[in-house]
């Protein structure tokens, strides 16, 4: 993936609710240079999502129905951890 499509993902990872946008600030910062076009696939559906439903998902109080975004989920929630 070429740096022009890495900054529209950077870009569209910003969102409305503050607690989601630094969620995702923190894995966009330190994991996305790291992943595969696989996964770079995956957290673009992930960016889909309706900021509310994410919030659910990153915070565990509802499990994602789409089984392909729960490690994409998880490595979000891990880089959350390890900023803390």
């Amino acid at each position: 993936m070429d740096e022009i499509e890495l900054k529209r993902i950077v870009w569209r990872s910003r969102r409305g609710l503050l607690e989601v946008d630094l969620q995702l600030e923190k894995f966009v910062n330190k994991v996305l240079p790291t992943l595969s076009r696989a996964d770079l696939t995956l957290f673009q559906d992930l960016l889909l999502l309706s900021d509310n439903d994410l919030l659910d998902y990153l915070n565990c109080k509802t499990e994602c129905p789409d089984e392909r975004l729960r490690p994409i989920l998880e490595q979000v929630r891990s880089a959350q951890r390890q900023a803390v």
